[in-house]
């Protein structure tokens, strides 16, 4: 296994603890539709799971770890899936479309298809992980889990688009981050992009 997860959950982008929701994840999550079903890939401690119920969506999330996950498993909007995404076998989304995908602090590179193709035709994609330059800053500093300048936009080239991206450092921590959110062909997108926070 990779150093990313342990990373992820200590240096959350944007916020002052691990269970806080990334700010680029609430940036544009009122583009999923109303009562939408959202994948959370590597959903970890399941932090972005309240953004869902309070606004009456259905959760999946998919996690090779749901201990952290516990106080979720009597919700009956949320569907937790025990999965290690990363030992080759098809990840258990391939086939169905959702509404949101939901991706931070996660890159395992063999699945990207899988995760853009999991956005449905109106949905949208929210990725949000780190990216090349990290290294300077500490965890992770593998090459193999950081993503290159471009690399989502290439990921989701040809089949959604982009509503917005970055690769940029970013504060609290001090961190090099690469995030998008792109949306299907057929999703309602606005005219003007939601504003930054």
């Amino acid at each position: 296994m990779h150093d990313l997860k342990p990373s992820a959950e200590c240096a959350s982008p944007g916020t002052q603890g691990p269970l806080l929701p990334s700010p680029w994840v609430e940036r544009f999550y009122g583009e999923i539709k109303h009562n939408g079903h959202i994948l959370d890939v590597a959903c970890g401690a399941g932090r972005h799971f309240p953004l869902g119920w309070s606004s009456g969506k259905r959760l999946t999330g998919v996690d090779r770890d749901l201990t952290k996950l516990a106080r979720f498993q009597e919700r009956p909007e949320i569907q937790l899936i025990a999965a290690d995404l990363e030992d080759g076998s098809p990840p258990p989304f391939r086939g169905i479309r959702y509404d949101g995908v939901i991706v931070t602090n996660y890159l395992w590179r063999p699945i990207l298809p899988d995760i853009v193709a999991a956005v449905a035709p109106d949905g949208i994609l929210i990725y949000e992980t780190f990216g090349d330059g990290q290294e300077l800053f500490g965890r992770p500093s593998n090459p193999e889990f950081l993503l290159q300048p471009g690399e989502l936009l290439a990921a989701v080239a040809g089949h959604l688009r982009v509503l917005a991206y970055e690769h940029a450092q970013v504060r609290h921590p001090d961190r090099i981050v690469q995030r998008i959110a792109a949306v299907g062909p057929e999703h309602p997108w606005p005219c003007l992009v939601p504003s930054a926070t």
